[in-house]
C-alpha cells in the first residue's frame, strides 16, 4: 500500500490564537483529526501547548503577554512550508515586517486582536481564528480549522458555543 502525495493529501490545521492561560475541551474536541496545530501567541501557559501537542504537533509564536523562561523559547514569527503552500505566523499583524506576496507566502496567520477575520489580498491570505477565551466585540469564541489541498485552501471557523447555552 503508497501513501498518496503529501503535494495531493489534504491536510487539516487546527488555528487558535489568545488563550491566556485557558483551554476550554471543546478546543480539543474541534482539533481532533488535524494534522497540525497553529498558535498564533498570547498562550499563556506551557501548558496550553501540552494539551494542543496531545492531539496533533504545535507550532507556536510568542504573543505580547506571553512572559518567562517558556515564552522566551517561542519564535516571535514562524514559516510552515505545507505541500505546496507556505504559511508565515505572527501574533500582531501590525507587526508584519515583509511583503508576503513577494517573499512566497501564501498565508498570513495572526491573532491579537480577539476578533476572527478571514481575507485575500494580492492572492495571500490573511486568517487570524479570532479569540477561544476572549472574544472581543460581541464576537463568539472561536478557532479556525485550515484545509490545504495541493495550492487549494479552505478556511472555516468554529463557534465554541456553551452546551448549555445552544
Amino acid at each position: 500500500m503508497t501513501s498518496e502525495p503529501l503535494h495531493k493529501r489534504l491536510v487539516r490545521i487546527g488555528v487558535i490564537s489568545d488563550t491566556h492561560g485557558y483551554l476550554d475541551d471543546r478546543v480539543i474536541d474541534a482539533f481532533v483529526g488535524t494534522d497540525l496545530i497553529i498558535h498564533a501567541g498570547d498562550i499563556g501557559k506551557p501548558k496550553i501547548l501540552d494539551a494542543l501537542a496531545r492531539v496533533a504537533p504545535v507550532k507556536a509564536v510568542r504573543g505580547n503577554t506571553d512572559r518567562g523562561p517558556w515564552a522566551d523559547e517561542l519564535p516571535s514569527t514562524a514559516l510552515v512550508a505545507l505541500n505546496s503552500v507556505t504559511l508565515y505566523i505572527l501574533h500582531d499583524i501590525q507587526l508584519l515586517d515583509l511583503e508576503p506576496q513577494a517573499a512566497g507566502i501564501r498565508v498570513v496567520i495572526s491573532g491579537h486582536t480577539h476578533r476572527a477575520s478571514l481575507e485575500e489580498k494580492n492572492n495571500v491570505v490573511f486568517l487570524n481564528p479570532g479569540s477561544a477565551v476572549e472574544p472581543r466585540h460581541s464576537s463568539p469564541p472561536t478557532v479556525a480549522i485550515l484545509t490545504a489541498r495541493g495550492e487549494t485552501l479552505d478556511a472555516r471557523f468554529i463557534e465554541l458555543l456553551d452546551s448549555k447555552k445552544g
